[in-house]
């Protein structure tokens, strides 16, 4: 092996080993916390249908299923397997953070300040080799339970989310640059779309977080129509507690499955808000126009939020309020962001702008269809073969209800805050007041100025200070004066000739010698006065 090679290796294994072993107990913990869920509920279950080894079998297929995987139940009526493929959106949150803590804990390294970041792959692929070294057994484990993971969906969701979520986590602890993720998109996308997407105008960064609020808007206002529709069917949502199972723990699990689906719930109303809708059944479509009756559901409480069947009246017709409040948002975003965001570019153009827009709602449309396609799937065979909102449907209605009312609404805020800038330019100007005149003082009668040579000259009256008395025990010092000194150390005759008070060079001195100086006179003696000539 050469030795450059050798040193390669030696500088990156220790940061591979720190990153297997975080991937690892990354994976371990999300496996502890749904164990620890599912044998809670295992033991205050009245009865259980099985023993603790069934109860870790369903806590590591539920494990499986938050990473996206589908589970297949083989224990059905019918005796064929059946399909379950709905992941709650909320228990995904537990493995995707642990990733994305891991990973940017290993590039960090426990560098502080200055000090070097791990190389970014090296963590990376630690991270991740780590992960799915423990989700393999977990994988084969789960294999031999009730709710078994289909194998297709189980190698290609767990990996994907491990290198999505430990990606982001590295990304992170480098500071979130743009470099990477602009090369990715520089290779992906055509040659036309480049210019808009990664413009150096800070428009992709505007779209981006304008998109996200939009998201955002959706999901939320998802909820809040979801709440309302509870509230509405108040009693049957009631009813639905006591037809499912009885006493406390059946009750407290049935609320904690209800719990982990709510975001689930929160995206089926914002895709009913945007027109598609959601299936409950093949060719069972919920939209705002109008709902099919639906075959026979399982008495859950939050399916008593749907609709009742029969044609949409003006009340179901009022959740369109939801798409053009987040198109405004969006619009609002990049119209802000027209006039502050470009930098050195200046204000973006009308155009610029309008372009900005509709990539924000694209990219609000691709978020929504991501989404959509997460919060649904089978829950069965025939008709429960496809149950939830259509991704790409969700998706094509984000992206043209927030196109037409985001580039509107973008247009018209970069138009606003034009205008507004220019009045507090406008109104500084007029502000501005002219300077005041100070009144003119009258000015001192100017000095006669004083030749350079006499600068130095003392005040007449002052004497000079007399020199301190000697004492007679005083030890010798070897002065300037001693001439035979001098001689005896060999010094100079120049020297001795400038203090001597000669001038070897015939330089004329600057500034003229001070001959008028008074004679220093002796001291006073105490208690004597003297009055002071004046200064």
């Amino acid at each position: 092996m050469p030795a450059s090679l050798l040193l390669r290796v030696r500088h990156r294994s220790p940061g591979l080993a720190n990153g297997l072993v975080g991937g690892a107990l990354a994976a371990g913990l999300g496996l502890a916390a749904f164990t620890v869920l599912v044998m809670l509920l295992w033991v205050s279950s009245p009865y259980p249908d099985s023993g603790p080894g069934g109860a870790l079998h369903v806590a590591a297929a539920l494990w499986l299923l938050a990473h996206g995987a589908e589970l297949v139940r083989v224990d059905t009526l019918s005796g064929a397997p059946a399909p379950m493929g709905v992941p709650p959106l909320l228990l995904a949150v537990v493995p995707v953070w642990l990733l994305h803590r891991a990973a940017r804990d290993t590039a960090e390294g426990g560098a502080r300040d200055n000090a070097p970041l791990m190389p970014g792959r090296t963590a990376w692929a630690g991270v991740v080799l780590g992960y799915l070294a423990v989700a393999a057994p977990a994988a084969l484990y789960a294999a031999g339970g009730a709710l078994r993971p289909s194998w297709a969906w189980t190698a290609l969701c767990v990996p994907l989310v491990a290198l999505v979520a430990a990606g982001t986590g590295v990304w992170t602890a480098y500071g979130r640059p743009s470099g990477p993720l602009e090369q990715v998109l520089g290779a992906v996308l055509p040659r036309g779309a480049r210019h808009l997407v990664l413009g150096p105008d800070g428009r992709p960064g505007v779209a981006a977080r304008a998109a996200a609020a939009g998201a955002t808007v959706l999901v939320a206002g998802g909820a809040v129509v979801l709440t309302v529709s509870l509230g509405w069917h108040f009693g049957e949502t009631r009813r639905t507690f006591g037809r499912l199972t009885e006493g406390w723990s059946g009750w407290l699990a049935v609320l904690l499955l209800c719990v982990t689906l709510l975001p689930n719930a929160a995206v089926w109303a914002a895709a009913y808000a945007l027109g598609p809708g959601f299936l409950l059944g093949t060719g069972v479509a919920v939209t705002p126009l109008g709902a099919r009756a639906a075959p026979l559901l399982p008495p859950f409480p939050l399916l008593a939020a749907v609709p009742d069947p029969g044609a949409g009246t003006a009340l179901h017709g009022t959740v369109v309020a939801l798409p053009l409040t987040a198109g405004v948002v969006v619009g609002w975003f990049v119209g802000r962001g027209s006039v502050t965001g470009g930098g050195r570019f200046g204000v973006w153009t009308t155009g610029r702008t309008a372009g900005a827009a509709a990539f924000a709602a694209g990219l609000c449309g691709v978020l929504m269809a991501l989404l959509a396609g997460l919060a649904g799937g089978p829950l069965g065979t025939a008709a429960l073969a496809r149950f939830g909102p259509v991704w790409w449907q969700v998706g094509l209605a984000a992206a043209v209800w927030l196109g037409l009312t985001a580039a509107a609404t973008a247009l018209t805020v970069r138009a606003w805050r034009l205008r507004r800038s220019h009045r507090r330019g406008e109104r500084r100007a007029d502000r501005v007041v002219a300077p005041r005149r100070r009144p003119a003082l009258p000015r001192p009668p100017q000095r006669e100025r004083l030749p350079r040579g006499t600068w130095f000259k003392r005040k007449p009256g002052r004497s000079a200070p007399a020199p301190a008395p000697v004492a007679a025990d005083e030890p010798y010092l070897l002065l300037d004066d001693d001439d035979g000194d001098d001689r005896a150390h060999g010094a100079p005759d120049d020297l001795r000739d400038l203090r001597d008070g000669t001038d070897p060079f015939g330089l004329r001195p600057r500034p003229e010698p001070l001959d008028d100086l008074p004679t220093a006179s002796p001291p006073a003696a105490p208690g004597d006065t003297e009055p002071r000539p004046p200064g």
